[in-house]
C-alpha cells in the first residue's frame, strides 16, 4: 500500500528580517539536499534562517549558515546543526543568479523554508542592500497605510451606526 503524501506549503522557517534589511528583487524555489535526521527534525518545526546566504562555487549553489539543530532521537547517524547544504536548481538559474550577485550590493539570501508535496523547499532571493534612510522611509510608509485604513474603518462604522 502507497503511503500517502502531505499536500499544501506547511512553513518551517521564515526570515523576516531579510524583509526588512533587503529590498527583494528576484525570488527563486528550490530544492534542498538533506540527510535524514534533518528531515525528521524540520518535521517537528526545528530550524532557523536569520543569518543564512546563498553562495554559488563551481556551478553549484550552496545555501550556508542555516541552523537546523540535531534531531532529538537521532544517533552517531545525526547531522551537524550549521553545514553548507547544496541547493536543487536548474543550470541556467544559478548562472543568472551568479551573474546578478556579483553586481555590487547584491546577495541572495534565504527568505523562506517549507515543505510542499511532501518534499522541502526553500524559497530564495536576489536581493540589494538597504541604507538606514530606507528602511526608516519603509516603516514610516507601513505605519501610514496602517493609519489611514483605521481611519476609513472607523469612518465606515460611524456611517454604520448612524
Amino acid at each position: 500500500m502507497a503511503k500517502e503524501k502531505d499536500t499544501g506549503r506547511k512553513i518551517v522557517a521564515q526570515n523576516k528580517k531579510a524583509r526588512h534589511d533587503y529590498t527583494i528583487l528576484d525570488t527563486y524555489e528550490c530544492g534542498l539536499v538533506l540527510m535524514g535526521t534533518e528531515v525528521k527534525s524540520l518535521r517537528m518545526g526545528r530550524a532557523s534562517l536569520v543569518d543564512g546566504f546563498v553562495q554559488i562555487d563551481g556551478g553549484e549553489a550552496w545555501l550556508h549558515n542555516i541552523h537546523v539543530p540535531e534531531y532529538v532521537q537521532g544517533t552517531w547517524t545525526n547531522h551537524t546543526a550549521k553545514r553548507k547544504r547544496k541547493l536543487l536548481m536548474h543550470r541556467a538559474e544559478i548562472d543568472k543568479l551568479e551573474s546578478k550577485s556579483q553586481e555590487t550590493g547584491h546577495t541572495i539570501v534565504p527568505l523562506a523554508l517549507y515543505f510542499l508535496n511532501g518534499r522541502v523547499k526553500v524559497e530564495i532571493a536576489l536581493a540589494k542592500g538597504k541604507k538606514e534612510y530606507d528602511k526608516r522611509q519603509t516603516l514610516r510608509e507601513k505605519q501610514d497605510t496602517r493609519e489611514t485604513n483605521r481611519a476609513i474603518s472607523a469612518a465606515r462604522r460611524r456611517q454604520r451606526s448612524a
